[in-house]
């Protein structure tokens, strides 16, 4: 069977609802114990096989551009491509077929952190000659998928089948899908599915459940995957750097007297004063925290200072 070695990572979102989050990094590259978002996919996709990625942009593309300069991570070529319009899933995917060729791919969400068994899928799609399969799971966040075996026989109920499981954010494509798309339109790709569907597209789902998985939409979900690291010693095992989870950085400075709870992650060059206190908080590089200071469930974002009883808000 042909292996796959080239993927797509979604990366142009706005990210609106981690906002004010979101105004300083683009989503894919908000912190995770000082690990940029993006990186757990692209560490998962290494671990499949992976050996090159296009990851597409919009807002706020200078951040990829620093961190991406050399243009490769972890010794494979990547290739960012700017969205000056925003181009949705659908868009997005015919935007890049110049760099993706005449062979199978996968696509990964940039805001998914998740550590499901990713064979199950490339096998499934090899196996079954799919024109596209996607990876599903029993989620809090939808049930709009209807699946009988391996084959996906509806989507958002367009047929009259009810749906069950959830798209969790990773799926193989084969190139037949450049053909369904209209160039430079704005457009999601599960209506293109639902109608591949109807036109007898072989459309294949594999159920993932196993494992653990973190859509991170909301300022609620960012602290909850802290917090799940924290308390469950958790680490994917696609992760190679015996130093992470990074709680606190190594050139932050924290008085004596200050005292941190719960799950917390201090930033590169963070500040934390005197008889200060922090539970269950984030710090980005640079933030800074006043003497007797009072945080709880706060995010303090790169280089800003935060000060007095603060509890449930981002600085």
């Amino acid at each position: 069977m042909r292996m796959i070695k080239q993927a797509f990572v979604l990366a142009a979102g706005l990210g609106t609802r981690l906002r004010p989050l979101t105004e300083d990094l683009p989503k894919p590259l908000i912190p995770i114990f000082q690990k940029p978002l993006i990186t757990f996919a692209l560490d998962h996709l290494l671990g499949a096989g992976i050996e090159s990625f296009i990851i597409n942009t919009h807002h706020l593309p200078e951040p990829f551009e620093k961190i991406f300069a050399a243009g490769a991570y972890e010794g494979r070529n990547v290739t960012l491509v700017h969205e000056p319009d925003i181009l949705g899933t659908g868009g997005g995917i015919k935007n890049v077929e110049p760099h993706l060729g005449a062979g199978p791919f996968l696509v990964y969400s940039g805001d998914v952190l998740t550590d499901i068994a990713l064979k199950p899928l490339l096998d499934e799609h090899l196996r079954s000659g799919n024109d596209v399969t996607l990876a599903l799971r029993e989620t809090n966040h939808g049930a709009d998928v209807a699946l009988e075996g391996n084959r996906v026989v509806d989507i958002e109920n367009r047929y009259g089948h009810a749906g069950r499981y959830d798209f969790a954010g990773i799926s193989v494509w084969s190139p037949a899908i450049f053909e369904r798309i209209p160039p430079g339109r704005s457009l999601s790709f599960i209506p293109i599915l639902a109608e591949w569907i109807g036109a007898g597209g072989r459309i294949g789902g594999v159920l993932l459940n196993e494992r653990q998985w973190f859509n991170i939409g909301s300022r609620a979900e960012y602290l909850e995957v802290h917090r799940f690291i924290e308390e469950r010693n958790w680490k994917p095992d696609y992760v190679k750097a015996t130093g992470w989870p990074v709680r606190i950085a190594p050139d932050a400075a924290i008085d004596s007297s200050a005292q941190l709870s719960g799950f917390y992650s201090i930033g590169a060059g963070c500040r934390i004063g005197a008889e200060a206190t922090v539970e269950n908080t984030i710090l980005w590089p640079g933030a800074q925290i006043a003497s007797r200071s009072r945080l709880r469930n706060c995010i303090v974002r790169s280089h800003r200072k935060a000060e007095g009883q603060l509890s449930d808000i981002d600085i």
